[in-house]
This record gives C-alpha cells, structure tokens and sequence, in this order.
C-alpha cells in the first residue's frame, strides 16, 4: 500500500472521529456507532480479504496492542476524573456498590443465558468459568460513552453516573483479570491468599510510586514531561504484569494521587506538595490524557468495525440472545437504583451503554495460544483455551447497539425534545435553522469557552468533565 495512502486514511478517520464527536454532543448519538460503521463500511469496501471474516493477523495485532495502550489511559482517565471529597463521600459510597454489585449480578446472569444457549451441560466447554469470561466483559459500563453524554443532566445526576461508570470500568477489568489469573489456582484458601498477597504487593508498589512520580511531575519543567509520565506509567504496567501483579493499580492510584493531592499529601507530607505547581499542569495533563485516548479509541473501533463477522449479524437467533442479554442488563439496574436510590431515577436507569472495555476484554480472553499471565506457549494448551467454540460474536455489536440507542433516546426524551426531529436532524444534516456546519462552529466555540473557563477560574484545577470522548 502506499505510504501516502495510509497517511491520507488515517488523517481522514481523525478528523470524521472529531466531526462524529460534534455531532455526538448535539444528538446524544454515540460516536463509537458512527466509528464502529466506519469500519464496517471499509470493510465491505475491502472484500474479499477482510468481509468474509478472514481478517489478516496484522489486523488483530494492531487491535491487540491498541487494546493494552488504549487500556491504560482509560483507567487514568477514570481516575483523573475522580475527586475525592470528604461531603460527596455518600455519593461516592453508594454509586461504588451499585457499580459492584450490578457487575456481580448482570455477570452472573448473563452467564447463565450463555450456557443455556450453549447446551450445557452437553456442552462441557460452556462452564461457568468460561461463560463469566464473556459475561464480565457485557456486564461492564463504559465511561468513555457516559462521561461527555451526561452533561446535561442536573449535577447531583451527572456525578453520580460519572463516579458509577468510572467504578464500572475499573471493577470489572480488575474482576476479569482476577478470573483469568487464578482459574488455574486450587482450593478457596489459596485463590484467597493469592489474590490478598497480589493485591497487597501492587498496592504498596503503586502507593510509593504514585507519590514519586507526583513529586518527579512537580520538579520536571521540560515541555515533553506528560509523555515521559505515560512512558513511565506504561513501563510499570509492563514490568507488573511480567511479574504476574495487578498492574492498573498502578495506573488508579497514580491518577488519584494526581488529582487529589490535598487528600494524600496530608501530614508531614504536606510540605513536598506544591499545589500551585499542580494546578498549572493538571489541566494539560487531563486535557492530553483525553487527546491521547481519543486516537487510540478512534482507531480501535474503526479496526474493530473491519474485523466484525457481518455474517452474525442477520442471525435472528444472535439478535433474540442479545435482546435477552440487554434485559438481563436492565433488570439488575432497575432493582439496584430502587435499592439505593429509591426514586427518581431516570433517566440513569437508560444511562448504560457497552463500549470500549467491552471490545478490548472480549479479545483479550486467551485462546490457548497464551497463559493466563500474557506469556505466548510454545504449542496449543487446552488449559488455557478459555474460548466457547462458535459463540456469537454477534452479540457484542448488538449490545453496544441496542444499549447506546436506548441511552441516546433517554437522553434526548430528557432534554424535552423528539426523537424523530433529531434524528431527521442527522440524516439531513440539520437542525432547526442551523446546517451541520453551524453546529460544528457553535461545538468549537463551547469548547473554546469551556477551556477559557477552565484555565481561568477553576480554582480546585479539577479536570473538565465534558470534554468530549468516544
């Protein structure tokens, strides 16, 4: 292929991802559907080496390593998004065991549906251990889609979903890594004292290096200092997970240290923070962390749209299984809401789209080609295969789809306006007396002020919730 060519495409998906996301915060409609039919449409225009299902290697392995990378400054941006204070402790407290709990019970759920679909017991492959492997993944929120859709809703609302999605996220990879790395380890007492000594070593770890490198951030005045801090970070991710450690704790309590520097640096700690330091450079950080996520989950969902198995998709029988999936979803949100909010919840109980995470785990679930700990076999290990022969892949698209649309009209209800007049707005590319042109004008000159604002006035220097994501 020529040079020029790939340069030209991928500079062109860059900028329609931007234009998607502008006209994601006008509609509400996700910009992860508008880059996952991207990819769907190079594929069809692609065939027949890549439509037919016969995705080339180097494809996967691009998706792969955007997938660890992409997974990183996901959780630092969850993190960086969380402030810590002591009067929205309640809030925090109780959007963290909805998130838990919703986890625990949709996977559970949702893994009995795949085993019933998949004949268990005639079936010995669809355990229950394999199905949790693809239930985790479907039962976790994404933040990425939340965040910059929420903005609208009144405060209380808005950092409620917030804290709920960024506990999502970083729940359910750690609860799907916990599941990958212990499957093989025998007995309770050992899989409880695997994961207690793996949790007590990476915590201790992350604590010290969370306080280094907030103190190293503090002192580096050179201009290319927040990729040095990324380089570090993924460094630390790669050497923890060489040593079998639960890496994104690393990563968590690196971005928490960051933004809540009042919160750790208390005590004789308090004189080696520099807080004005900080919040000149908070802002940039959170503002590249979101840039950097932005690309990478740009070219993910594109690859992941070339890589879908169309075939899958006119399964009536996939689309009945992820309807079933989706209410699964729903039904745990509804009583957990009831429980801990009692009333007043919509329109978060619509508010739960799948994305990013979803994806990324779903491919990440060994194929017997590697171990439980990421090292590659020299042979095909049935140990490590934790894979359900011919599962339908279709149903991942299906619940992005179905989850996302039923938040866009959610969302759309709640702003008081019609669904048909918006989405008559996207296909003619209008709205009311304004062409799309206008609303991309209007979109930059919100994030203009926004960022004015922001620079300004921010006394707390608390990263901008609403800066726009996929």
């Amino acid at each position: 292929m020529n040079t020029y060519h790939v340069i030209i495409a991928a500079a062109s998906v860059i900028i329609l991802s931007f234009l998607f996301n502008l006209l994601a915060k006008k509609t509400n409609i996700p910009s992860v559907l508008m880059l996952i039919l991207l990819g769907v449409g190079i594929q069809l225009y692609r065939k027949p080496d890549i439509s037919t299902g016969g995705s080339e290697e180097w494809i996967l392995s691009v998706l792969e390593i955007l997938g660890n990378v992409g997974l990183i400054f996901i959780v630092l941006e969850a993190a960086l998004d969380l402030k810590i204070k002591r009067e929205k402790i309640g809030l925090i407290a109780k959007s963290f065991f909805v998130a838990l709990i919703a986890l625990v019970g949709s996977s559970l759920g949702i893994a009995g549906i795949i085993m019933l679909i998949s004949g268990y017991p005639e079936n010995p492959d669809a355990t229950l251990f394999k199905s949790l492997m693809y239930a985790v993944p479907l039962s976790i929120m994404s933040s990425a889609i939340i965040i910059p859709s929420v903005s609208s809703l009144i405060p209380e609302k808005k950092e409620f979903m917030i804290y709920e999605a960024t506990f999502s996220d970083i729940l359910g990879i750690m609860f799907f890594y916990f599941l990958k790395d212990y499957h093989h380890v025998e007995g309770a007492l050992n899989i409880t004292g695997g994961i207690a000594k793996n949790i007590g070593i990476t915590v201790i770890i992350a604590l010290v290096a969370s306080y280094l490198l907030t103190l190293l951030f503090q002192k580096l005045k050179a201009s290319a200092k927040y990729f040095l801090m990324f380089a570090i970070l993924m460094l630390l991710y790669a050497v923890g997970k060489t040593f079998h450690l639960s890496s994104l704790l690393i990563i968590l309590f690196f971005g928490l240290v960051m933004n809540n520097t009042q919160t750790f640096f208390i005590g004789p700690l308090k004189s080696m923070s520099v807080p004005e330091k900080m919040k000149e450079s908070m802002h940039e950080l959170h503002v590249i962390t979101l840039e950097t996520a932005f690309v990478l989950r740009t070219f993910f969902f594109v690859i992941f749209g070339v890589t879908i198995t169309l075939g899958s998709l006119v399964d009536w029988k996939v689309a009945l299984i992820s309807v079933g999936v989706v209410a699964v979803l729903f039904l745990v949100r509804y009583l957990l809401l009831k429980i801990f909010i009692r009333k007043d919840i919509i329109p978060q109980l619509w508010i739960a789209p799948r994305g990013l995470i979803t994806v990324l785990l779903f491919y990440a679930i060994p194929s017997g080609h590697i171990d439980s700990h990421g090292e590659v076999l020299e042979q095909y290990d049935i140990n490590y295969d934790y894979r359900i022969p011919d599962f339908p892949e279709g149903i991942l698209l299906y619940a992005i789809l179905i989850t996302s649309l039923i938040m866009t009209v959610s969302l759309i209800m709640n702003r008081g306006e019609k669904v048909r007049d918006v989405f008559m707005d996207v296909i003619t590319l209008k709205g009311g007396d304004n062409t799309l042109v206008d609303k991309i004008e209007e979109s930059l000159s919100d994030k203009e002020e926004e960022n004015y604002i922001e620079k300004e006035h921010n006394d707390e220097a608390e990263p901008p919730e609403d800066v726009e994501k996929d």
